[in-house]
């Protein structure tokens, strides 16, 4: 109901403007068009007669010269030669007013400068005229010859004023037939302009149309985006204001009023209402960032508690940003945000990064313990074990003896496993300090630590060319150590092993289920060797602390040395991977970013 009176209203606008519009352009077309004409017309016609005057002018001043000239020749009184004298100045004000009327007109121009030749030589004339005339110079013959050719001069100054008033003429009726021409064509550029003018209302007549349509759509689409700004308000747990800063108005969403505990538009946005809801402990402070905003016109984020109409407490952030709309007014545009959750998550983080703290220290403990108070006992065993001799072993029983047995290999297992959880331990706990290193001399170290087991099984070691790497040399000299070792460990019974080191270069993109696809550039290290693998459906598990695959009683070890390996290549932002066909040999993948 609603809408009806406001789309009628619509549609008379549109017909107001089509006639305002209509009248407006027609009458004024035709009356600017008529008024250029006339206006334009007179000019040059006005032009052409104060040219024509002018001329005559001139011909007449010239002419009274010439009556004075014969008046005084006859009656030989001085008062005929006032209208020759006069005649000079006459002639000259004619002229300088004929050369600016046309000075835009090359032919009129080269006109006049023959024409003022011409008077010059007339004035000559009159003077030699004088001169023979006057009875101390009277000469006949040179008198009449002057009157003779001054009789000539006047001839060819009327033909040369003539010329010029025949062309002056020209130029009216060229123009005058021009204007004609427009008046007769003004009703057909009326009804031209009336037609363009028709079309171009009816365009923008479409246009309007077109533009309440799109209206229409996009105030449905304001009104689903209004709606669903302040669904994402409540789902978000924010809200959203604005304060004029120069009249000192403000306006709240509507969540603004539910983070406060009360209904939308309960009661006045204002400084001192909004203070009201601000918990006593903060509401300095917030009191005076209200000040700040009204001098320095910004709103860094701050963060301060509420008190709800219900009593309850509830942590906020805001923060705001100064805009100048179009007129030069101020508005400070404001987000609210409601933490609580996130505040008490924090608390909960905190404690828990607290117990962690503890368990570190407490993990630091028992690192201590089990390198100096575990292994201190456990060297007292193994020193009086070994203080028996043989003899005294002869002399126990058969029962004894490999009881004793069995506590010296239980001993040696001891010191291995506290020896790994060390430097599993090692691999968290100390400093990583990378540095530019080559990591065939890491190879060669590593090859160095296992030259007794590589000389008792008369291994075959190959290593390529390996790339220089910013790591942490101790730990990718343990990486080699462990996998060499782990290779030599599992080698075939009655096989020569054989383990090949090599490296390239790839692309993270080849491997994106593997890789950080952040990073481009691998170094891709493989170690290959002949031994007797392993069932690859434990590829993945092979890198579990304490994860065994053979007892501990055909293979010695801890479980530790690859989960150790795993570590060092987390430490270094990279990947390990294995592959293995049993009795054919392993292959462990090292990926290193570059």
């Amino acid at each position: 109901m609603k809408w009806v009176p406001r789309f009628n209203a619509s549609n008379s606008l549109r017909v107001i403007f089509i006639i305002a519009v209509f009248i407006l352009l027609f009458l004024s077309s035709i009356a600017y068009k008529h008024n250029q004409d006339l206006n334009e017309s007179s000019k040059l016609a006005m032009h052409t007669y104060e040219i024509n005057i002018q001329l005559e002018r001139l011909m007449s001043a010239i002419k009274d010269a010439e009556t004075g000239q014969r008046g005084y020749i006859i009656t030989r009184n001085n008062r005929f030669l006032a209208p020759y004298t006069y005649s000079r100045d006459k002639v000259n004000t004619s002229f300088i007013t004929l050369k600016k009327l046309t000075a835009d007109n090359p032919v009129q121009q080269e006109n006049l400068r023959r024409l003022f030749k011409l008077i010059i030589q007339r004035f000559t004339s009159f003077e030699n005229c004088f001169k023979y005339s006057d009875p101390k110079t009277y000469d006949k013959r040179k008198l009449d010859n002057h009157m003779f050719g001054g009789r000539i001069l006047m001839e060819n100054i009327r033909f040369q004023v003539d010329k010029m008033n025949d062309i002056e003429k020209k130029y009216l009726d060229r123009r005058l037939k021009i204007y004609d021409q427009e008046i007769s064509l003004s009703p057909v550029f009326s009804i031209s302009l009336f037609l363009a003018a028709l079309l171009f209302i009816l365009l923008a007549y479409r246009q309007i149309s077109r533009d309440i349509q799109r209206l229409k759509v996009f105030n449905k689409k304001l009104l689903i985006s209004s709606r669903l700004m302040s669904e994402s308000e409540a789902i978000g747990k924010f809200s959203t204001w604005q304060w004029d800063l120069d009249t000192q108005k403000i306006d709240y969403s509507d969540n603004q009023y539910r983070l406060l505990g009360e209904r939308p538009n309960a009661f006045t946005p204002e400084k001192e209402t909004f203070l009201d809801f601000v918990h006593p402990d903060d509401k300095e402070a917030i009191a005076a960032s209200m000040e700040g905003i009204l001098t320095k016109k910004q709103l860094p984020f701050i963060y301060y508690k509420v008190l709800r109409a219900d009593r309850e407490i509830r942590y906020f952030k805001s923060t705001g940003k100064l805009l100048t709309d179009q007129q030069g007014g101020n508005i400070l545009l404001g987000i609210n945000f409601d933490i609580t959750d996130e505040h008490l998550l924090n608390i909960e983080l905190q404690e828990r990064n607290d117990e962690l703290e503890k368990s570190n220290k407490e993990l630091a403990s028992f690192n201590h313990v089990a390198s100096h108070d575990l292994q201190e006992p456990l060297r007292k065993i193994q020193t009086f074990i070994s203080r028996i001799s043989s003899a005294d072993k002869e002399e126990l029983s058969d029962s004894a003896r490999e009881y004793l047995h069995k506590i010296e290999v239980s001993a040696k297992r001891m010191r291995v496993l506290i020896d790994d959880l060390l430097l599993f331990s090692r691999t968290n706990t100390t400093k990583k300090e990378f540095i530019k290193t080559n990591l065939n001399e890491l190879a060669e170290n590593a090859k160095s630590e296992l030259l007794e087991i590589i000389d008792e099984k008369k291994a075959v070691i190959t290593v390529a060319k390996l790339p220089k790497l910013a790591v942490i040399p101790y730990q990718i000299e343990q990486l080699f150590i462990n996998l060499i070792g782990n290779s030599l460990k599992y080698s075939r019974p009655d096989t020569i092993p054989e383990i090949h080191i090599k490296s390239e270069k790839v692309n993270s993109s080849d491997y994106p289920g593997l890789l950080d696809q952040n990073t481009r550039k691998f170094h891709k290290i493989t170690f290959t060797d002949n031994g007797m693998g392993f069932d690859p459906q434990f590829k993945e598990t092979i890198f579990i602390l304490f994860q065994r695959l053979h007892s501990k009683t055909d293979y010695p070890g801890t479980g530790i040395g690859l989960a150790i390996c795993k570590k060092i290549t987390d430490n270094h932002k990279g990947y390990i991977i294995a592959d293995s066909t049993p009795n054919k040999g392993s292959e462990f993948t090292v990926f290193l970013p570059e």
